[in-house]
């Protein structure tokens, strides 16, 4: 999920404004959006909700397939998502660094793009929490419904530790990038042998948290993968060489999930990642070059360029919103005691497309007043000066806290508060909106009063 928002179609090849500029790759942009429409179908299905005698039940429909498992190599998309933001990261900060940007400008940028649309989202689930729990609502459904509407947050957590990590990482790309894909590619091998060799320990030990690290080392070595593709390394390869390196990623998790420890679905590699992934990441990669010229045709479509835009724009509000809205929709069929066919039956498959372009319009709808806090500049005001770099590491490090203890403990209603609050100090400490040693001159000061 990248950062750097998708420019608007073209509608005149000639001096419009906004076309879309000849280096851009549309293809990433591509990409991005069927991702999010896969991350909000994949998400629609899971809920399987029946209704019967005994009260309203939820289960995942899609772990009932004999094949689902086996699905997620080519459906689990995150890590895609991952490389493709990698990509815009490592375009966005040689770009800042031409402007004569630093780290401390890249990174108050990523804060406030990411930040900034995530304030909304917690201040709503803070009020619409405390609002259920005034009004009544049972608190083992209130959890269960907490607990739905923050699961995609974790991707909150893992993105904002991998942009704090592009300077430094773009800086070891430019000097060594095959021995840092190495060493990443290492310290995630390590890491799970630990976490999975501690699994069944005389101890009781918990051996989960020390997969957390996996989020530097897998989540970064993707990105670092979209440093790979914005140089053109995969251009180097012929379409036969694509395919074929495709499927060598493909029959080494065959091993590794067959008969080596890890799990065969890719979602359950996820939280906390684990290496298979990284071989998930690179085989799409290699798909996508594969059938790049494609790909290519398709985006040049007038329709196709249009949602890119639409969706493109709003990607991380979308994706911020889209599982609080699905479980608002299923609410409101709930109370408007619409059928509900058994989760997994003929009929329950045949009503999904209902759903999901029902779940995309209020989706849409939704995000449109929110859009402005995606796409708000994060220039300084006139006369003000940057934060301190320790501002801006500590809004960073407050940014990351609720969505991460989200990603362990699920959302309620106290961390859905203090996260708000968190949230809301992160954004203000990177803003800086405060004129530059205004204090420090006493004449300016008088001035001012």
């Amino acid at each position: 999920m990248s950062s750097t928002p998708i420019a608007k179609p073209r509608t005149q090849p000639s001096a419009e404004p906004n076309a879309v500029p000849a280096s851009r790759d549309l293809v990433v942009d591509l990409i991005r959006v069927a991702c999010m429409f896969a991350v909000v179908a994949v998400h629609l299905l899971m809920m399987g909700i029946s209704v019967d005698g005994s009260g309203i039940g939820v289960k995942n429909p899609l772990t009932s397939l004999s094949w689902f498992a086996q699905g997620t190599w080519f459906g689990q998309v995150m890590p895609l998502f991952f490389v493709v933001g990698g990509f815009a990261s490592l375009t966005s900060w040689r770009s800042l660094q031409r402007r004569g940007g630093d780290a401390g400008d890249y990174l108050r940028n990523r804060v406030l793009r990411l930040v900034r649309p995530t304030v909304a989202l917690y201040a709503f689930l803070a009020v619409a929490l405390w609002s259920a729990t005034a009004a009544g609502v049972p608190g083992d459904l209130l959890t269960v419904i907490a607990a739905g509407a923050g699961v995609q947050l974790w991707f909150l957590a893992a993105y904002l530790i991998c942009q704090a990590m592009v300077p430094t990482m773009a800086k070891l790309h430019s000097v060594a990038p095959y021995r840092t894909i190495a060493a990443l590619a290492a310290g995630a091998v390590v890491v799970d042998v630990f976490r999975l060799g501690l699994e069944h320990n005389p101890w009781g030990f918990d051996s989960n948290p020390i997969g957390l690290l996996n989020m530097v080392f897998v989540w970064g070595l993707l990105q670092q993968l979209g440093f790979f593709y914005a140089d053109g390394f995969f251009d180097r390869f012929a379409r036969w060489q694509l395919l074929l390196g495709a499927v060598v990623c493909y029959v080494a998790l065959i091993p590794l999930t067959h008969a080596a420890p890890y799990p065969v679905d890719m979602l359950t590699n996820q939280n906390p990642p684990m290496f298979p992934l990284i071989l998930v990441g690179l085989a799409h990669v290699l798909l996508v070059k594969a059938v790049y010229p494609i790909l290519q045709g398709f985006v040049r479509v007038g329709w196709v360029q249009k949602t890119m835009f639409v969706v493109g724009s709003r990607a991380m509000t979308i994706y911020l919103w889209h599982l609080p809205l699905i479980i608002a929709m299923f609410g409101i069929a709930l109370l408007l005691r619409l059928p509900f066919p058994e989760p997994a039956s003929a009929e329950w498959w045949l009503s999904r497309p209902l759903f999901y372009v029902a779940a995309w319009a209020l989706v849409l709808l939704v995000s449109t007043p929110l859009v402005p806090l995606e796409l708000a500049s994060t220039a300084l005001t006139h006369g003000a000066a940057r934060p301190a770099m320790w501002r801006i590491l500590t809004g960073t490090v407050l940014a990351m806290i609720p969505p991460f203890v989200v990603m362990r403990t699920a959302l309620d209603t106290v961390n859905a508060t203090w996260g708000l609050v968190l949230l809301v100090v992160a954004v203000a400490l990177v803003t800086g909106n405060v004129p530059e040693r205004a204090w420090k001159s006493p004449r300016r000061v008088a001035m001012v009063s």
